[in-house]
C-alpha cells in the first residue's frame, strides 16, 4: 500500500498536515524531533567513548577500595 505513494502523494500529505496543524505547530514539532535526534546521537557517541575508555584501562590497574577494619577481639 505504501509502495504506491509517490512525490505527489507526499506533497498532498504535507499540505494536509500544514492545513490541519498550522505552520507554527509543525515547525515546533520538527524542532523537537531535531533535538531528540541530536540527543540520541550524542548519547550513542558518549556510550561508544565510554566503551573505548574501558578497553584502555584493564582490570589489572584497578585498586582495592575496601575500607580497612580492625580485627575483632574474640573473648
Amino acid at each position: 500500500m505504501l509502495n504506491n505513494i509517490g512525490i505527489p502523494g507526499l506533497l498532498l500529505i504535507a499540505v494536509v498536515v500544514l492545513v490541519l496543524f498550522g505552520r507554527g505547530k509543525v515547525s515546533s514539532l520538527m524542532g523537537e524531533v531535531g533535538k531528540g535526534i541530536t540527543a540520541f546521537k550524542r548519547g550513542v557517541k558518549d556510550g561508544s567513548e565510554e566503551l573505548e575508555n574501558q578497553r584502555e584501562t584493564p582490570a589489572e590497574n584497578a585498586r582495592d577500595v575496601t575500607p580497612q577494619t580492625e580485627p575483632r577481639d574474640r573473648a
